[in-house]
Order: structure tokens, then sequence, then C-alpha cells
């Protein structure tokens, strides 16, 4: 009984130190995404896209590593903070990924469990564009257009797509940042959103069996779009991921052409 025990408690104590190791992994998710209507004139468009941070200080060797690869847009996708989080420790995530590239941020929930207008005042100070029902428009010399949107915390019920649609204007290669992949119910194929980018459901966080509430992250191809649903890089609650590792992502967005196909 003595060695059941303690095989059980061995066995315990291994399971919630791997636990551990997976919330604090620093891995990055490296994806290239075809599109045929990608502006071919553009080439291609490196992005690198993190939500759900949290109470974690992203690592310096993501920093450095992302530094390498120069991506075009650095993109948070909500959650930078939760209720308890200093703005010191804030500012260094954000700080560390302006080093980046040029950073861009949509609104999750628990970013309005702290003060969000101190928040929205240090995201603006320290240089970054915040997606609140808008988009940015980026041309090619040829007149093509990469279109950048965000939303609102849907949760919240503070997401206008109709507004970021509006703002986005007529054309273009059109990319959706939304904390919540429940946006996908919103839009409809005729608003040519290629791509959306999320979080919000950390992959499940801990799956027992194999079941958790909501499934690993993973990129779908839906009949109105694609969509990237992460993991993310932080955990809420227990520091802790079972089957659902820590995750951030470089997305290399490209022309699909015949080659890319076969």
């Amino acid at each position: 009984m003595i060695y059941l025990i303690a095989l059980a408690f061995i066995g315990g104590a291994g399971l919630l130190l791997f636990m551990l190791r997976e919330a604090f992994a620093d891995r990055i998710i490296y994806k290239e995404l075809f599109f045929p209507e990608f502006p071919e004139s553009f080439g291609e468009i490196k992005v690198f896209f993190i939500s759900d941070i949290h109470r974690r200080t992203v690592s310096d060797s993501i920093i450095a590593e992302i530094k390498e690869r120069k991506p075009d847009l650095v993109i948070i996708g909500g959650d930078l903070l939760e209720k308890g989080v200093s703005f010191d420790r804030v500012k260094k995530n954000l700080l560390g990924l302006k080093e980046c590239g040029p950073v861009y941020f949509v609104w999750g929930n628990n970013d309005y469990e702290a003060d969000y207008h101190l928040l929205d005042a240090l995201l603006l100070d320290c240089g970054v564009k915040i997606l609140d029902n808008t988009a940015r428009s980026f041309e090619s010399d040829e007149g093509e257009r990469f279109v950048l949107l965000g939303t609102d915390d849907l949760s919240k019920e503070r997401d206008r797509l109709d507004l970021a649609l509006e703002d986005a204007g007529p054309g273009g290669f059109r990319v959706l940042v939304s904390h919540d992949p429940r946006i996908i119910n919103s839009i409809k194929k005729e608003q040519n959103i290629h791509l959306v980018l999320s979080g919000h459901t950390h992959g499940g966080q801990i799956h027992i069996f194999g079941f958790s509430p909501y499934e690993k992250g993973r990129i779908k191809e839906l009949p109105q779009t694609t969509i990237l649903i992460s993991n993310g890089y932080g955990t809420t609650g227990m520091p802790l991921r079972l089957g659902a590792k820590s995750e951030t992502h470089l997305l290399t967005l490209k022309k699909l052409r015949n080659e890319a196909a076969k």
C-alpha cells in the first residue's frame, strides 16, 4: 500500500510539473498560408500573432527569434493582461514586441478587468495601434490593398464588425482580428474576410482524458472564411496546461499558385 501511495504521489507530481512546463512553454508555430485572392504585388506578408498573454512576460528568446524573422505586423489578439497584472509588466511586454515590428492590438474580455482607460493610454504611449471596430489599409505601388480589421470584445457586446467593414472600404485582401472566435457567426462570405485571427479559448487549456469545453487551437477552413484559433501564450486561473500547449504564431501569407496547390 505504501508503495502504491508513493507511486501515485510521484506520478501526480510528475504530471503537475509537465502541466507547468506546457503552460510556460515558449513556442512559435510557423505556418505558410496560401490564398488565391492574396495581392501578388505584396509578395508575402509575415504576421506574428500572440494572444492571451495574461500574467506572463514574453520571453527574451521569443522576442529575439521574431526580431530575426522581421515580421511586417505584430498582432496582439486580446487579453494582454488580467486583474492584478502590473502596468510595468504590460509595458515591458509591449516594448519587447515593438522591437519586432509595428504592433496592433484588439481588446479581450480580461483587458477590461484593469483600468482600461489607463491601458488605452499606455498602448498609445507605446505606439501600439488599437483596432477597436476599425481597420488599417496598406497599399502597394501597383494599387493593390491589404486590409487589417479588428473588432472590440464580443463577450462584452462591444464588437461592431459592421463599423470595421465600413472603415475598411471596398475590396482588398482582408484579415480580421477578434479576440473571441465566435465572431465567425457574424461573418458572411460576401464580406470577403479571407482570414480571422483569434484566441480566447486557450485551446481548452486543460484536457482530461482528451476532453475539454473547448477544442485545441488550430486553423480551420470554413465556408465563409479561414480562422486561426490559438491556444494562446498565457493561462487564466491555474497556471497549468494539458493537451493545449502554450503557443504563438508566425504566419506567412502568400498568393496561391498552381504549384502551391499541388
